[in-house]
């Protein structure tokens, strides 16, 4: 029997992915947390084995909340249940320590044969992300502007190229005006470039998240 905590801030959500995994043999609904403070303190107390996290919560989420659960529970497997498409988000994600990456689009069938796959200690990923993995070991492959950015750096491109302000992007990475100022800085420096509309228009051009909707 697979236990499995269900990590997602929205209640329709997690209803649904518990009715889902409730008719699933072998795996049973352990709890649920609703942010990233009780993803972290269910963490601590243990009782199930694999992690399906959304990675956009309140509180620490997304990639810091990955690598500190693999820190806290390097055995704990983390499948990561996303709205994000793109697979910089996923490669993002697996480098972490996820063990897979799925969308919340995916099909229920699919879901359950990530977390059956992912219980059994194996990595559940598409063929895109296993290719951009493997891109990025050759030793001269060259980096794309965005790939230069740092986890935390590429979360907050990601909301700017959507049209977040800094202080949107303060309240909801949880971090100070200040900050997100000065990882905007960085972002356009590292990237070349000088305003947000140009970072807008390279997200568009690289299909990169909800930016390559618009």
């Amino acid at each position: 029997m697979t236990r499995i905590l269900i990590a997602d801030d929205h209640a329709i959500v997690r209803d649904g992915l518990r009715r889902i995994l409730q008719s699933a043999p072998g795996i049973e609904v352990a709890g649920e947390a609703v942010d990233g403070d009780e993803v972290m303190a269910r963490v601590r107390a243990g009782g199930f084995e694999l992690l399906l996290l959304d990675m956009s919560m309140p509180g620490k989420s997304g990639i810091e909340l990955i690598k500190w659960v693999k820190t806290t529970r390097p055995d704990l497997a983390v499948l990561v249940l996303s709205m994000h498409q793109e697979e910089q988000y996923a490669v993002r994600a697996i480098r972490a320590g996820a063990s897979g990456y799925v969308t919340k689009e995916s099909a229920s069938a699919l879901l359950v044969s990530a977390i059956r796959k992912v219980a059994e200690g194996g990595l559940y990923i598409s063929s895109g992300v296993a290719e951009q993995l493997a891109l990025t070991l050759r030793p001269q492959a060259a980096e794309l502007p965005h790939q230069t950015l740092s986890d935390r750096e590429y979360e907050v491109f990601d909301q700017l190229v959507t049209g977040a302000t800094v202080s949107d992007i303060a309240a909801r990475l949880h971090l100070s005006g200040k900050t997100v100022s000065t990882h905007k800085a960085r972002i356009l420096e590292k990237m070349g470039m000088d305003s947000v509309a140009d970072l807008v228009r390279y997200a568009v051009a690289h299909k990169l998240g909800d930016a390559a909707d618009s």
